[in-house]
């Protein structure tokens, strides 16, 4: 039987939609003190669980999943964080009543027919990596709905990526005309640059024009840091960087092998009563 997965990322979603839904208060004279009144954070979290519930059903009838599943971060810090104590320092806190108002929204996807995954200790990036490329192995396709490119680097011909807020997919032209390497590359792009959003650092000196010029040229990290005809700055910069090379890749690769402990039935899209 042909299936089509759609892993939804949770808080990519809901984030971005409580954003939106807050800007209209935000800068209102009504505003106390950086913190809205309680009555408009109220009527703020409404919207967005609304708003939540409607693009789950947009998205659900759009890619005519078979199979979906919405999928969180674990409540406590995830493994890169033991790896490396700056991950992600200084990204900004989800707000506390957005927290609180989760199980409500995750109640609310549920009366959709799609449950929610909430790991005990992985990201929900690791999650929706090897869901995908199980499902991939075994010839299924999959449409992981996110804005995050760490996803990027799992397209294949059954992985999509689909941004829902601008209602594209991210594909393999995408990639090209972003990062100037295939999918493929991706990862060993972002060893050499580093990753600015999760305050991942990369090579000191060397930025994404040039690390995409060196993959194009060699194909990948490991031909580039074997060649003896590399520009002997360049090359310095390498040698210096080995363990922060080994720690980057590291921090950048999305596991593949969590256990997972249910079936593709168990994850089937139940019939019910659209939003």
């Amino acid at each position: 039987m042909s299936a089509h997965l759609v892993l939804i990322d949770a808080l990519n979603l809901i984030r971005r939609i409580y954003a939106v839904q807050e800007r209209p208060f935000v800068h209102s004279k009504h505003q106390l003190e950086g913190e809205l009144a309680d009555k408009t954070q109220q009527q703020v979290l409404f919207n967005t669980k609304k708003a939540c519930t409607k693009a789950l059903d947009n998205i659900l009838q759009h890619q005519q999943a078979t199979h979906a599943l919405v999928v969180f971060d674990s409540e406590q810090p995830c493994w890169r964080y033991q790896l490396y104590a700056d991950y992600k320092k200084g990204r900004k806190k989800m707000p506390a009543h957005l927290a609180d108002e989760l199980p409500p929204i995750q109640d609310a996807f549920l009366h959709l027919g799609v449950d929610s995954l909430i790991p005990a200790e992985d990201e929900a990036d690791d999650l929706i990596a090897t869901l995908a490329t199980k499902m991939a192995l075994r010839g299924q396709d999959v449409t992981i709905v996110s804005t995050d490119k760490g996803f990027l680097s799992l397209l294949g011909p059954h992985i999509q990526v689909y941004d829902y807020f601008n209602r594209r997919y991210l594909d393999d032209k995408y990639v090209k005309d972003k990062f100037d390497v295939r999918p493929a590359q991706l990862i060993d792009l972002w060893t050499l640059t580093g990753d600015n959003t999760n305050k991942i650092p990369g090579v000191e000196g060397i930025g994404q024009i040039t690390a995409a010029n060196l993959l194009n040229e060699y194909g990948s990290l490991s031909a580039i840091l074997k060649s003896d005809s590399i520009k002997p700055t360049i090359k310095d910069k390498l040698n210096n960087s080995e363990a922060q090379l080994t720690l980057t890749r590291k921090l950048l690769t999305l596991k593949q092998d969590i256990p997972l402990g249910f079936n593709l039935k168990d994850i089937r899209v139940k019939q019910t009563n659209v939003y």
